[in-house]
């Protein structure tokens, strides 16, 4: 039997939404191991003089924990 654990994290890009998921994995796999999957949460966007620039997410990381 194996149990997992859920944690939440934020990432932000200055190119889109998809990059930031892909930061956001590439980091926590730094830190987390057997992570099996991720669910956006959120998604949203930061305004600067009228202009988009930056996309973040808000992400579900799941990893299974060792023995």
């Amino acid at each position: 039997m194996s149990i997992a654990r859920v944690t939440e994290i934020s990432a932000t890009s200055s190119n889109s939404f998809d990059d930031a998921v892909k930061q956001g994995i590439e980091r926590a796999s730094k830190t987390l191991r057997n992570i099996e999957s991720a669910w956006v949460k959120d998604q949203n966007v930061e305004i600067q003089n009228g202009k988009v620039a930056a996309y973040r997410v808000n992400l579900l990381v799941t990893f299974v924990l060792e023995d």
